[in-house]
């Protein structure tokens, strides 16, 4: 947890936010909050509302920095490229792949998913040029 969020924990609490809707904005798990405010004694205290408020809808999903939004212009999750990697990287089970194919390799015999490409036969080229050109071993 670092100290931005800590931070961000402390005034969101004191604003009278829950633990899920802190949990969110921060992007931390509900159970490292709650511990956290129990530890600086943040708890005790009912959530004045429990109203579904977007409290990150001007901050950086990575890093908590602050956006500026342009009117009529999409709006921005991140502050920059690094930090959308980043937190891509970090939240792989949120995408939404629908595009996966499941293929068997004629070659080797193998299982294989090939993401995007629905014409895949191969699972590698070396099974590509074994099959193919029927001279090599299958490496």
């Amino acid at each position: 947890m670092t100290d931005e969020q800590r931070k961000s924990i402390t005034d969101l609490r004191h604003d009278g936010y829950g633990y899920t809707t802190i949990a969110k904005a921060v992007g931390l798990s509900k159970d490292s909050v709650k511990a956290y405010c129990r530890s600086h004694g943040l708890a005790g205290v009912l959530a004045e509302s429990n109203a579904r408020v977007n409290i990150t809808a001007d901050k950086c999903l990575n890093c908590g920095k602050p956006l500026t939004q342009q009117p009529k212009v999409k709006k921005r999750k991140f502050c920059c490229k690094d930090c959308c990697t980043a937190w891509w990287n970090s939240h792989q089970g949120q995408v939404h792949q629908k595009a996966v194919y499941h293929y068997v390799c004629p070659a080797c015999g193998k299982e294989f998913t090939a993401y995007g490409n629905s014409h895949r036969k191969y699972c590698s080229h070396p099974c590509y040029i074994a099959d193919r050109f029927k001279g090599g071993d299958v490496v």
